[in-house]
Order: C-alpha cells, then structure tokens, then sequence
C-alpha cells in the first residue's frame, strides 16, 4: 500500500467523472463504482477508503476485523484540531454518521473484492455487529458497531429567513436561496438546475438529476420566479454559453457554473452578516417541508416535493411540526377527558 493515497479526479472525454487513488485494487472498484452511484457518492466513497487505508497502511488482503475496531475508535476521538466540532452535539470527534458512511464504503470494497475472487479477499473484516448478552437473547441479532442517534435538524424561523436574506448581497443568491426554503431543493439541484429546466408558466422546475439520479417536476413559490427573472435580466453573464442557471459573476471563473463550494461561501457569509447560528443549505430545505407540513401539506405530497423514496424519511417532519403534535395531543388528552367525566357520573 502506497505511503500516500490521493483522490484524483477527471472527466472522461463522454463527460463522466473518474476517480483514483493510485492503487491498482482501489482503482478497480472506483471504476466499477462509478457506474453504480451519483458522482458525490463516487467522490466520498473515494475519501473514506483514501481515510481507511491510510490509517491502518495494509494491503486489503492483510486488514483483519482489529483494524477496523482501532479505526473506528480513532474517528471517534477527539481531533487535534479544535476546528472539527460536531454540529449535533458539540463534540469533536467525528459524528456516527460519518463513521457509519466509511464502514460502509470499506464494507462495499470487500463485497466487491470477495465477488472479485483475484485479490486474495475470502471474507470482510468489518464486523457485522457485537454479540452481547441481549443480542443472544434477540435470536443471536448483533448489536450495531456505532449507534447513529436519530436527531431532529435544525430549522429556521421566519424572522431568520427574512434576516438571511436581506443580508444576501445579489438576485442570484437570493433566488437560490429562495429554491431551497420555498421549493425544498437540495443544493445539488439548485447548481444542476439548467434554463431549460425552468417552468415559469406552470410555476414549476424539472429536477434532472435528484438524489439517486431520480427526476421529478416540483412546484415552486412565484417569489422564486420573480428574482430568477430579475437576475437573468440583471446580473447573469450575457456571454456565456453554460446551460446552467446559476453561474460566477466575477473573477476569472466568470460565466462559469457555480460551485457547491461557492454556494455554501455564500451562505457562510451572510449567516455571519445576520448574525444567525444556522442556516446551510440542508437547513433551509428542512425548514421548507416543516412549514409546508405545518400549513397541512399531507404527509404523501411532502414526500413527492422532497424527492423521497421512502415515506418513512418524510414522517420526520411529523415531529417538527408542533402545531400537528400539539393538535393531535390535544385531540387525544379531550378524549380521555370525556371517558372519565362519563366514568364519574
């Protein structure tokens, strides 16, 4: 195994991205990957092996399950760094999430490896599971390696909207913004969106690549509309050939996409500029389908606006919703109420 791994991408002369890491058996399943999963997906799958190998410098056929065991502790500890805190909790080693993902990218290689049958792989080193006491008494069910707490994000109110975004600087960066906390886009849906995406009649813009390369047509609020059209006629550049709608205004990137490194640039800045703790880009979708939710959008239609395949992702926003919770409590509370006012009697 080299000293040193480093992800290296490139487009392909078809247009679709290649990623290695300099070595042979990696590279292998990269290619193989790359047919199968979105290119973020690619990318991060890349960095999660390039993080594994690195730290435990074995051959893949020389890993056992007490490497594994050492990384996930070592991803757990705190960083050196005091720069790397977690949002959720205000810790500083890397959340379980994070862990969870790698473990799965590392189990993904030796699926592969041992289908393979060439590189001297027969079996995973990524345990299943802990066989505990209680996992004896669940018909030998494994207790989970990391335990990934289910937590509710962050959303913002009203006022925080508005203060984000009087403290956006241009018409393309608020009609973005407005994609995400009115439309619930992602923010990879915002950058991929393309002219001929946009529905202005209809009120509507086709998504052309969700997550998992699913399409969808969603409806948007006209507000939307209104600073999409005020920023091509204002501020996007005339002479540039992009198909995409959001491009660099300034600088030698002029005319070109936007990048997702720009988009969350642009966000961090006006955050600071509102002086307001939260507000990326995940946010202000989860802060679109709460509202939407809580202004009696059912549970189904939440989801096709989401792009979710499945509707147990969407019932999260079950619980953000208060005004549903506090509802259905009280519905529940004057019923017991009246059963025992009828017991008394």
């Amino acid at each position: 195994m080299p000293r040193s791994l480093s992800v290296n991408r490139c487009v392909t002369p078809s247009g679709e991205l290649s990623v290695t890491l300099g070595h042979e058996l990696l590279d292998d399943y990269l290619k193989f990957l790359a047919g199968r999963v979105r290119p973020n997906s690619l990318l991060a799958a890349a960095f999660d092996l390039k993080v594994f190998f690195s730290f435990v410098h074995k051959e893949p056929a020389e890993v056992i399950s007490g490497d594994v065991i050492s990384f996930i502790t070592s991803q757990r500890a705190p960083r050196v760094s005091s720069k790397v805190v977690r949002i959720s909790d205000g810790g500083s080693g890397l959340s379980a999430r994070t862990v969870a993902r790698r473990l799965s990218s590392i189990s993904g290689l030796y699926a592969y490896l041992i289908v393979k049958g060439d590189a001297g792989v027969h079996s995973s080193p990524v345990p299943r599971g802990l066989i505990t006491r209680r996992a004896r008494r669940n018909g030998g069910r494994a207790a989970p390696l990391l335990r990934s707490p289910r937590l509710l994000p962050r959303i913002l109110e009203p006022a925080e909207v508005d203060a984000l975004m009087t403290a956006l600087r241009t018409r393309r960066d608020r009609a973005m913004v407005e994609a995400m906390v009115f439309g619930g886009l992602r923010r990879c849906e915002v950058l991929g969106l393309r002219l001929e995406d946009l529905r202005p009649g209809e009120r509507k813009v086709f998504i052309a690549e969700g997550k998992g390369g699913h399409q969808r047509m969603v409806p948007i609020s006209s507000r939307f509309f209104t600073s999409v059209a005020a920023y091509l006629d204002n501020e996007r550049p005339a002479d540039s050939s992009s198909e995409f709608v959001f491009l660099v205004l300034k600088g030698t990137r002029r005319g070109s996409p936007l990048s997702a490194y720009g988009l969350d640039e642009i966000l961090d800045l006006a955050r600071e500029r509102a002086d307001l703790a939260k507000g990326t880009c995940h946010e202000l979708r989860h802060t679109c389908f709460t509202r939407l939710r809580e202004a009696g959008m059912a549970l189904e239609a939440v989801q096709a606006q989401a792009g979710h395949t499945s509707v147990e992702t969407t019932r999260l926003y079950l619980h953000l919703a208060d005004d549903w919770l506090a509802g259905e409590y009280r519905r529940a509370s004057e019923a017991i109420d009246a059963q025992a006012s009828v017991g008394q009697r």
